[in-house]
């Protein structure tokens, strides 16, 4: 980064200038998310809730004595390492102060891996929720506004005890999050004394999934868990298992979650049931009413993009600067009590109380709580399918 600014005498001396008073004028927030692949019809309204935060602070004027807050969109495909990578190289060229990203756990890991710690860049992640995530070595760099599948996976367990599931086929998507959200529903349905027939993977972006059907209707069971994407594999396992009869009702967790699913599968898919990372309450009613018609707040890991891009900005005014190395420890502090509980439409009454030495409690969106290695403690949706649309019926 110092290189691309002293390219020139004359870049030099407008950074000198920008940076006179130790603040930038400007905080460049970068959105690393699928905007294409298999959770595209999520990233959207994604996408739109970190931004509204940051319109939300560049408005107040209170950042850092008036800095404006700009996002810059780059895509991950979701499962491309490679595109995510380059990608978030790119964003350090471009000169970000903080990324939120990536979305899919796989393509997380590998941008925290190539990128975030070899440059000292902090990541929020929004979305990505493999239990390895929990562990892996980060330089203290990584935070996530969702909770880990390890969490999900005791949440799945119980729905389905709580429902007279004696016992499930099981298949995810090949990749970290798939395997390791499956481990979570594994254990935890079978240490309650469930059944699971079978664990099988499926590959995302096949035309046939009849292969993988016929092991799973073989296995049977009361009823097929998809551990997948709903805008690719997970969407095609549940088009065959309907199409051969195999199932008719499945158990679908948090990347199963979008209106696109119903929308696809159509009518059949209603009664099937799950549950995704999000809570109800005054924080999720604040944002919905500020996003108005412009997007859905309600959508999957929406709420916890605007969270995410607060968190990046309020760490930022706690410590008096832009620089990852100085604002990166505030984030558990602005995150967590004590302080004000701060909610959506609030960062600027957050941003005074930061300048004037106090304390916040940032609940946001999603009902903020960072524990542990910077991870969500976990508030999860349930939903049913009820007449091709999904439907809350409750929080768990």
């Amino acid at each position: 980064m110092k290189k691309l600014l002293l390219a020139s005498t004359a870049a030099a001396l407008v950074a000198t200038s920008a940076l006179a008073d130790g603040h930038a004028k400007e905080v460049k927030l970068g959105i690393l998310i699928g905007f294409t692949g298999p959770i595209e019809s999520l990233t959207g309204p994604m996408a739109a809730g970190a931004e509204m935060a940051m319109t939300e602070v560049t408005e107040s004027g209170k950042l850092l004595d008036g800095a404006t807050v700009t996002p810059i969109r780059a895509d991950t495909g979701c499962i491309d390492n490679g595109l995510s990578t380059s990608n978030g190289e790119r964003l350090i060229a471009d000169g970000i102060n903080g990324l939120i990203g990536g979305d899919c756990s796989g393509v997380t890991g590998a941008i925290l891996q190539n990128v975030a710690i070899p440059n000292g860049m902090v990541m929020i992640s929004p979305s990505a929720t493999s239990p390895g995530l929990s562990t892996v070595e980060d330089n203290d760099l990584f935070f996530r506004t969702a909770p880990s599948d390890a969490r999900e996976g005791q949440v799945m367990a119980e729905i389905l005890q709580e429902r007279g599931v004696k016992s499930i086929a099981l298949t995810y998507t090949n990749n970290d999050y798939g395997k390791g959200l499956a481990d979570a529903i594994e254990t935890n349905f079978k240490s309650i004394g469930g059944e699971v027939t079978i664990v099988a993977a499926h590959e995302d972006g096949k035309a046939d999934y009849s292969a993988e059907m016929g092991a799973l209707a073989s296995a049977g069971g009361d009823l097929l868990v998809v551990a997948g994407y709903l805008d690719q594999g997970g969407l095609g396992i549940i088009n065959a298992a309907l199409d051969t009869g195999a199932f008719e009702t499945f158990g679908l967790p948090g990347g199963m979650i979008g209106d696109s699913l119903p929308a696809n599968v159509g009518s059949a898919l209603d009664g099937s049931y799950g549950q995704i990372a999000g809570s109800g309450g005054e924080g999720i009613e604040k944002l919905t009413a500020l996003a108005g018609d412009a997007y859905d707040a309600t959508s999957p890991y929406t709420p916890e993009s605007y969270d995410a891009a607060a968190l990046f900005m309020l760490a930022m005014q706690a410590a008096d600067s832009t620089d990852p190395a100085d604002y990166g420890s505030k984030i558990l502090e602005v995150a967590n009590a004590p302080g004000e509980k701060i909610y959506p439409g609030e960062l600027g009454k957050a941003l005074d109380i930061l300048r004037e030495g106090g304390d916040v409690d940032y609940v946001g969106a999603s009902a903020v709580e960072l524990i542990g290695p910077g991870e969500s403690a976990g508030t999860y949706r349930m939903i049913e399918v009820k007449d091709g649309k999904n439907e809350t019926i409750g929080f768990k």
